[in-house]
């Protein structure tokens, strides 16, 4: 289910980011608008590696979600965390598109990002979402995350965090 971009994923990748974008989520973490599509996935590559990384971010692995032939998801699994990460980002970021909740692939996505997180040496992992986002936090106590605390983004957003052994 969770694989690399690939070059023949743009125009759905693209379509995804703009949907998502319209609930206020990025889809394709720090995609330039005119940026080409094979100069993206090299920097995705590079990230993995931890080669280039800017001073803002960490080693990190982007997967998208597949069943069947739709892309369902994607998945951003942080190597280690700076301090942003820290406080309100965690090791694991998901997100689903709309026509894909509620069947249990956010669940599936989870699972086989803790396999992938434990593989590059993070453990235990912090993952967060917004308080009051009902769907995120379902899949995170049911994956055996165990609420620490709730802090206050600088933009005043409750986010709760979580860590799963």
């Amino acid at each position: 289910m969770l694989r690399p971009l690939r070059i023949n994923d743009e125009a759905v990748a693209r379509a995804a980011h703009e949907e998502l974008a319209l609930e206020g989520f990025a889809f394709l973490l720090d995609l330039r608008a005119d940026e080409p599509w094979a100069s993206y996935l090299l920097r995705l590559e590079a990230l993995r590696c931890g080669r280039d990384i800017p001073t803002d971010r960490v080693p990190a692995t982007f997967l998208v979600a597949e069943v069947g032939e739709a892309l369902v998801g994607r998945v951003s699994i942080r190597h280690q965390l700076n301090a942003f990460l820290n406080d309100f980002g965690g090791h694991i970021g998901f997100g689903l598109l709309a026509a894909h909740r509620r069947h249990g692939y956010a669940t599936e996505m989870l699972r086989q990002a803790l396999v992938i997180a434990r593989n590059a040496g993070v453990g235990p992992v912090l993952l967060t979402c917004d308080d009051g986002n009902d769907a995120s936090t379902a899949v995170i106590e049911r994956a055996g995350g165990v609420l620490e605390n709730i802090r206050l983004t600088p933009d005043g957003i409750a986010t709760r965090r979580y860590w799963i052994g």
